[in-house]
């Protein structure tokens, strides 16, 4: 078992049973490790006409978020000092995704002029606010056309890991 596949099941041991219908996804970086667990139907609100039933949903996850605070809070303390990684909690309820806290970590590029235009044209279209919010919506509209490509992408690199990881001791 690899670091990252440690930390998720780690995740999945120290997570309460109840709070998830399913087994939650831990999605891991260099930087963060996001936990988004699927809340349990809420059976009240079958049947509601879509504005109500959306209103339901989300006192729902305001339920579910202010009861569970102090313990995620815990949780995240210390999985923060064991994996030395920020950690973000979401969850789906209604089919809408919706993350209490995320990690915003500064990223540097160097562009060349016809890049910084595509950046400065989606400014000038309103698109974006800035040069940093019109890359963020780049890397958001790719991730999300080449979420295969991406996913194979992955499952190789976690392969690698693994091969070197039966391999022989690091390099001294």
């Amino acid at each position: 078992m690899n670091a990252e596949e440690q930390l998720k099941a780690w995740f999945i041991g120290r997570l309460p049973e109840a709070w998830f219908a399913d087994r939650p996804e831990v999605v891991v970086d260099r930087e963060e490790i996001t936990v988004l667990g699927t809340l349990p139907p809420l059976s009240v609100a079958e049947g509601l006409p879509d504005l109500e039933r959306a209103a339901a949903v989300e006192g729902y996850v305001e339920r579910f978020r202010e009861e569970t605070r102090e313990r995620r809070i815990e949780i995240a303390r210390e999985a923060e000092h064991r994996f030395r990684r920020k950690v973000s909690w979401g969850v789906v309820a209604g089919g809408e995704t919706v993350m209490f806290t995320t990690l915003s970590v500064p990223v540097m590029t160097r562009l060349r002029q016809p890049e910084r235009q595509v950046l400065d044209t989606l400014v000038a279209a309103g698109v974006a606010r800035s040069r940093s919010d019109a890359l963020a919506w780049c890397v958001r509209l790719v991730g999300k056309h080449t979420d295969n490509w991406l996913a194979d992408l992955r499952d190789a690199l976690q392969h690698v890991d693994r091969v070197r990881a039966e391999g022989p001791g690091g390099l001294d």
